[in-house]
């Protein structure tokens, strides 16, 4: 048995438009597409670092965030430059550097 604490939700009305209801779903569909962009790049640039650190994801995924935060450049920015290095053979010495070190340290961590 419905109680009558309220009127269904068909019967709700909205002051949305549909030209306002589609600008909304419109936005939501590009910070979709920006997400899945950013996704994509993050995974790129962890597979530049697998493949040249001979490291795991999980390794990957730490590096990429750690050379971030340890550099104060955003993490999806640092993924591009990686993936720029992968393709071009060319880094920022900062990023170098601390890519680097990250990278032995972890080497040095499997040889003993």
């Amino acid at each position: 048995m419905r109680s009558n604490v309220g009127p269904s939700p068909s019967a709700v009305q909205t002051d949305e438009t549909p030209a306002t209801r589609i600008r909304e779903l419109e936005s939501k569909v590009d910070q979709l597409e920006q997400a899945v962009e950013s996704h994509a790049v993050l995974d790129q640039a962890m597979g530049v670092l697998i493949a040249v650190g001979r490291i795991s994801a999980g390794e990957a995924w730490d590096v990429l965030r750690e050379t971030s935060m340890s550099t104060n450049i955003k993490l999806r920015h640092v993924a591009e430059l990686i993936v720029t290095w992968g393709a071009t053979g060319h880094l920022a010495t900062d990023i170098r550097s601390e890519l680097s070190r990250r990278l032995d340290h972890r080497e040095s961590e499997r040889e003993t």
